[in-house]
C-alpha cells in the first residue's frame, strides 16, 4: 500500500512508519516537527520507499499520487506539549483531522484515527470499554487534548456516515519505548530520566493511581491491524495489565539500580486516578493483544535512554553541568 502517516516523525509515528516500510509499504510521512524529531527517521531517510514532507496538516494536506490509507497520528500528546501548544493541539484535532479525512475521501482510501484513552477522562467505569462515554472536564487544563481527540472522533464518524468513508478509530492507552523524549513529561520517561541521573523520582499523589503500559512495538502492530482491516471502532489499544505509579517507580529503580529517592507532590487537576483498557474488541476484531511484558519493555527502554547520556543530562536541570559517563549512564 501507499500510506500517509501524519505525525510520522513523532514517537509512535516513526515506529509505525518503520513497521510499514519493513513489510514493503510505501510511506509518506508528514510532520511539522513541533514535537516530532528528524532523528527518529534516520533509518528511513534515503529509502526510496519513504518520503518526508515537512508541513503543518492544519494548513492542508495535498499528497500527489495514489493514496491507499491515511493514518492520522499528528498531535502533541504529552501534558507539557499540549499545555505549551494548546491552540495548535485543538487545531490538529479539528482542522488537521478534517484535512486527513478529505485526503482519504478524494482517494477512496481508508482513514485511521489515533485517538486516546484521554477521551475517558477520569473514568468512573473500570476497566474502560469502548461504549463508555467518559468523564471529561471540557474547560479544565487537560481539555485542549481531551476535547481535540473527542472532536476528532466525532468528525471522523461524521465523514463515515455522510460519505460512507472507510474509517477506523483506535483509542491508545499509555505507550512507552525507545524514541520517547526524556523531557516529555510522561511518567515512564520522567522516572527513567530521574533514576539514571540520580534525581529523586517525583510521584504526584499517593502513588496508588494506576496506568496500563503498552510497549511501542505491540501498540503499532495494533495500528497496522486497524489499517489492514475494515473495523470502524472505536477500539481500545493498550495493555490490560494495571500498574500503580508507585510500583512503576520501584520497578524502574530496580532495573536501573539507582539510589534515587522518591518525592511526592499534589496530584494535578483532572489527573485520572485509574486507567485500564478492556481489549475484548481488539482481541476479537483485530486478533491483537500485547505480548511484551512491562518489565521487559522497561528494560529495553532504559537501555535506549542509557545510550543518550547528553540528552538525559540536558533534561535534568539539577545535573546540567555534570559530565556524562557515570555508573548509571554508562
Amino acid at each position: 500500500m501507499r500510506v500517509v502517516v501524519t505525525g510520522g516523525a513523532g514517537f509512535l509515528g516513526s515506529h509505525l512508519s518503520a513497521l510499514l516500510r519493513g513489510r514493503g509499504d510505501q510511506v509518506i510521512c508528514v510532520d511539522n516537527f513541533s514535537t516530532g524529531r528528524r532523528e527518529n527517521l534516520d533509518a528511513l531517510l534515503g529509502d526510496p520507499g519513504f518520503t518526508l514532507i515537512e508541513a503543518d496538516v492544519t494548513e492542508g494536506l495535498e499528497i500527489p499520487g495514489r493514496v491507499d490509507a491515511v493514518a492520522h497520528l499528528a498531535s502533541p500528546a504529552s501534558p507539557p506539549d499540549y499545555h505549551r501548544l494548546p491552540l495548535e493541539t485543538l487545531a490538529v484535532g479539528s482542522r488537521g483531522t478534517e484535512y486527513g479525512l478529505r485526503l482519504a475521501a478524494r482517494n477512496q482510501a481508508r482513514f485511521v484515527l489515533a485517538s486516546t484513552s484521554e477521551v475517558y477522562g477520569d473514568p468512573v467505569v473500570h476497566p474502560q470499554r469502548e461504549d463508555y462515554w467518559g468523564n471529561v472536564n471540557p474547560v479544565g487544563p487537560r481539555s485542549v487534548y481531551d476535547e481535540a481527540k473527542r472532536y476528532a472522533e466525532a468528525v471522523t464518524m461524521a465523514y463515515h456516515r455522510t460519505y460512507d468513508l472507510d474509517v477506523g478509530i483506535v483509542r491508545i492507552f499509555n505507550t512507552y519505548g525507545p524514541r520517547m523524549r526524556p523531557q516529555d513529561g510522561r511518567v515512564v520517561t520522567s522516572f527513567i530520566t530521574q533514576a539514571l541521573v540520580g534525581d529523586p523520582l517525583t510521584i504526584y499523589g499517593d502513588g496508588e493511581q494506576t496506568r496500563s503500559f503498552c510497549y511501542v512495538d505491540d501498540l503499532v502492530a495494533g495500528i497496522v491491524a486497524m489499517i489492514d482491516g475494515d473495523v470502524t471502532g472505536p477500539v481500545n489499544l493498550g495493555n490490560p495489565v494495571e500498574w500503580t505509579v508507585g510500583r512503576l517507580a520501584s520497578e524502574i529503580l530496580r532495573i536501573t539500580e539507582s539510589s534515587s529517592t522518591i518525592e511526592r507532590y499534589p496530584l494535578p487537576t483532572d489527573d485520572p486516578t485509574r486507567r485500564r483498557p478492556d481489549i475484548t474488541l481488539a482481541r476479537r476484531l483485530l486478533g491483537w493483544e500485547p505480548v511484551v511484558p512491562v518489565e521487559e519493555g522497561l528494560r529495553r527502554t532504559v537501555e535506549w535512554f542509557r545510550s543518550r547520556p547528553e540528552e538525559l543530562l540536558a533534561a535534568a536541570p539539577s545535573l546540567a553541568g555534570a559530565q556524562p559517563g557515570g555508573v548509571l549512564l554508562s
